[in-house]
């Protein structure tokens, strides 16, 4: 996968941890108020072995209020700019094309967007850069997708929108190599919705593309134990581990140590069965 100056496996799980530079969060309740909080956590990330760093300063939970590109600027560029000599790529979590060609210009290598690039200008932002894309499925928007998401047959219509919008992509003259996958778990989806999504990333990887699954700390999972999102640190490693198990190449988790930890043993377990293979 081409992403700015790096060039990521696509033979392995890839980790991609989780800096919210917001004030309201769904997943850390308001832990990273102050930037150099933010700041801090990013590098514990890195430091704990993420792949790619992910920094979104606009919330996308279910019910949350749209951001202006002044304050959501001020909320990443601190801690872009701290972290942009690291050694993995640095992801910027933006659906504004301005916020967009701002932090592709301050060092960004990756842009993930949960609009999958429909608003006006967004496909323009990106096109001539050498940035990896994640393009996400998203039934409405953050303040109301929850409502009442309904669909027919969830895999096939994500696959179809998914689809679609990377032919959009590659016909605007962006490399097949620069794009990746998000069916989006929690966004628009009921419990049930989510869970055929899971058991359905096979029909997603059949696109083409490597997919990208977030799952952590989601409220299925709270749905699923009971437990409120400080406390889903279990179900947030299970679902990554059933996730990279059915092919997801990317995995954007909060808990990065313990999901690298997961991925440790279950690939310990696979070469060794591969070795003992006559």
């Amino acid at each position: 996968m081409r992403c700015g100056r790096f060039d990521l496996p696509a033979h392995r799980p890839l980790i991609m941890g989780v800096a919210n530079a917001t004030p309201d969060s769904f997943s850390d309740a308001g832990q990273f108020l102050s930037t150099q909080a933010v700041i801090d956590h990013a590098w514990q990330l890195i430091d704990a072995g993420a792949d790619i760093l992910d920094i979104g300063g606009e919330s996308t939970r279910p019910g949350a209020q749209p951001v202006t590109e002044a304050d959501e600027l001020a909320r990443i560029l601190p801690v872009l700019r701290a972290c942009r000599d690291a050694a993995v790529p640095i992801s910027v979590d933006s659906m504004k094309p301005a916020v967009m060609r701002i932090a592709l210009a301050e060092g960004a290598s990756m842009i993930n967007d949960v609009n999958a690039l429909q608003l006006p200008g967004a496909m323009q932002a990106v096109a001539d850069s050498d940035c990896l894309l994640c393009l996400m499925h998203m039934q409405g928007e953050p303040r109301s997708m929850q409502v009442d998401p309904c669909y027919d047959d969830v895999v096939s219509e994500v696959a179809q929108f998914l689809q679609q919008r990377a032919e959009v992509c590659v016909r605007f003259g962006i490399d097949p190599a620069r794009i990746v996958l998000d069916p989006g778990f929690g966004f628009g989806k009921t419990l049930q919705h989510n869970l055929a999504l899971l058991r359905g990333l096979g029909e997603l990887l059949a696109l083409g593309y490597p997919v990208l699954a977030g799952l952590s700390r989601k409220s299925m999972l709270g749905a699923l134990t009971g437990r409120p999102a400080g406390e889903r640190l279990a179900g947030s490693v299970a679902a990554a581990l059933l996730a990279a198990q059915r092919g997801a190449t990317i995995l954007r988790v909060h808990d990065v140590a313990e999901t690298r930890d997961v991925l440790a043993v279950w690939h310990a377990l696979e070469q060794s069965s591969i070795a003992c293979t006559p």
